[in-house]
Order: structure tokens, then C-alpha cells, then sequence
């Protein structure tokens, strides 16, 4: 009658990086919250020292969960390898079952007002920084200590055994990797590549769940975020992982980020059959209303040029 839990976490270590404030900060807390131990990565050591004391409060079990923090730069490939190798440590030689990547900030502003090293600013921290982790982890999560040998002689079966949790890599992404906005020209590219990324792992992670049927699958996914109407962090994470419990791999988490998700189809895992043909139906409605929201945005750009001038900004009277 309901549906497996596709994301457990109790018991369970996750890390989280940008995890000293906002969506980072409230998802190391709820995963606290269902009895998950917490690594969080940051730059800032009080900060740091300040979240993961916060996130230690909310523990389900805390006799039994384990909490702790690395400062790091994870625009350093280094660096990256540094935070999983030292997770890796502390859990007595166990990788992370869960890696959530959180890291990133915006910087909107008009195209030619943007220093091209803001750019490149943008692209590390918000699709680098993910890149690097997810690299680091995989490499981690993927390696096979032993080939198995062909036998001529036919293979002793072996019991049936129910196969391990899932391990997750979770991307945070932004409604606009999916429809972009005048200004925000430094920053949705960034988070288009993001999701591009996601993509292309998540098929990729097939190569290894066939040819390492006993070791943990690899489940890649991406949240969107930041829609028509911010959500507090807190609400955030607690409908992320609600999706993320019920298998989602593209995850949105309001109404109108689920809709502009579904207009775009692309090669992304829609969770089944009937929920692909819904999105079908839906793509078909949203691309005419898309002609009607695209040309309203055009004439609010074009008004505002008109009243404001092209630097974007409002003039003081």
C-alpha cells in the first residue's frame, strides 16, 4: 500500500557541503532529526563550529550518531579529495553513504557589467565545487578491491541476499538551470551545467551497478531550487527529502519549479511510466503557455530599460 523508503537514512553518514548556513545548515539538521550522523564542510571554522552544534541538537539518537565538521575550500580539486579522505578516516575507513552538495552563491548582474573573472568566480563555486566533491566521492564509492575469475565449473549459487542500500549524490541546482532571467546571466549557467552533469552521471552509474551487481548502487540526484516563491531552508530540506524518500531524481519542491520542469523533456528519470506521460501532457500545455510568459517578461524588461536606462538599476529622484 506505500511505497519503500528510497532514501534511509538512519544510521546512515552524510555529508553535507555548504552546510554552515541556509539549505545546508537545515538539511544536516533534519537528517540529525532521522537519526543520520552529519559531516558538514564550510569555509568558516566558527561558523562551522556553530552549525554543527545546531545540528547536533536536533539528533534522533545521540548516543549513537556521530557529528563533525571540515573547514575547506572545495573550489580546490585538492581540497575536495582532502574533505572525502578525511570523512573517509574518521569513519574508520568507511566513505560517506550519503554526499550532498550544497556549496554555491549568486551574483546577479547584467551581462557586460559583470567582470569576466566574476564568471569564472560564478562556474567555481557553483559547478565546480560539485564537480570536485562528486569526483572525489565516486572515485571513492566505485573502486572494486577484487575482479571476480571466470570458473569453467558451473558457479555455486548463492543465497539471496536483499542487496544493499543505495548510496546518494545530490546535486542543488536552481529552477533557473531551467528558465533564466534578465541579470542572472554570471549565475544560470553555472547551474544548467550542474544539472547537465547530474544527467549524464546518473546513466553513467548504470555501467557499475551491472558490472558490481553486490556492491551499493549509486543514485544521482538533482534539487531545484529557488522558484517564483523562496522557501525557508527549513521547508526546503523537509520536501527535498520527502522527494528524495519516494525515489525522485529531478526534485522540485513547489509548484511552479514543477512545472517548468516538466516543460523541458529531456533524458532525466521521471519516476515510471503514467508520471513520463503526465509530464508529456503537461510539456504540451506549458510550451503555449510559455509564449505568453516569455513575452511578458520581454515587455518588463523593455519597460524597465525605458523608465530606468540600460544599467538595470532604479535612479534615485
Amino acid at each position: 500500500m506505500f511505497s519503500k523508503n528510497q532514501f534511509p537514512v538512519k544510521g546512515r553518514l552524510v555529508v553535507v557541503t555548504g552546510g554552515s548556513r541556509g539549505l545546508g545548515l537545515a538539511t544536516g539538521r533534519r537528517l540529525a532529526e532521522k537519526g543520520a550522523s552529519v559531516v558538514i564542510v564550510a569555509r568558516g571554522q566558527e561558523r562551522l563550529a556553530q552549525g554543527i552544534e545546531h545540528i547536533r541538537q536536533g539528533a534522533l539518537n545521540p548516543e549513537a550518531q556521530r557529528f563533525h565538521y571540515i573547514s575547506a575550500d572545495l573550489t580546490s580539486s585538492p581540497e575536495a579529495v582532502r574533505v572525502i579522505d578525511e570523512v573517509t578516516s574518521w569513519n574508520s575507513g568507511n566513505p560517506p553513504d550519503i554526499v550532498w552538495c550544497c556549496a554555491g552563491s549568486a551574483h546577479p548582474a547584467l551581462f557586460i557589467d559583470t567582470p569576466v573573472s566574476e564568471f569564472e568566480v560564478q562556474m567555481n563555486n557553483n559547478y565546480f565545487t560539485s564537480l570536485y566533491v562528486a569526483h572525489a566521492v565516486l572515485t571513492h564509492w566505485l573502486k572494486t578491491p577484487t575482479t571476480p575469475k571466470e570458473s569453467s565449473t558451473t558457479p555455486t549459487p548463492k543465497p539471496t541476499t536483499p542487496p544493499p542500500p543505495a548510496r546518494h549524490l545530490i546535486f542543488t541546482s536552481s529552477f533557473l538551470a531551467f528558465f533564466s532571467f534578465t541579470g542572472y546571466s554570471p549565475y544560470s549557467p553555472a547551474k544548467a551545467a550542474l544539472r547537465s552533469l547530474s544527467d549524464s552521471l546518473s546513466q553513467e552509474m548504470n555501467l557499475y551497478a551491472a558490472a558490481n551487481p553486490d556492491q551499493p548502487a549509486v543514485r544521482v540526484h538533482t534539487l531545484l531550487e529557488e522558484g517564483d516563491e523562496p522557501q525557508a531552508p527549513e521547508v526546503l530540506a523537509q520536501n527535498a527529502i520527502r522527494a528524495l524518500e519516494g525515489g525522485q531524481e529531478i526534485i522540485t519542491t513547489d509548484f511552479t519549479t514543477g512545472l517548468v520542469r516538466r516543460s523541458v523533456l529531456g533524458g532525466s528519470i521521471r519516476g515510471g511510466f503514467w508520471r513520463a506521460v503526465g509530464d508529456w501532457l503537461i510539456a504540451c500545455w506549458m510550451a503555449l503557455i510559455m509564449i505568453f510568459v516569455r513575452s511578458d517578461m520581454d515587455k518588463k524588461t523593455r519597460d524597465w530599460g525605458r523608465k530606468y536606462g540600460a544599467s538595470g538599476m532604479k535612479r534615485e529622484n
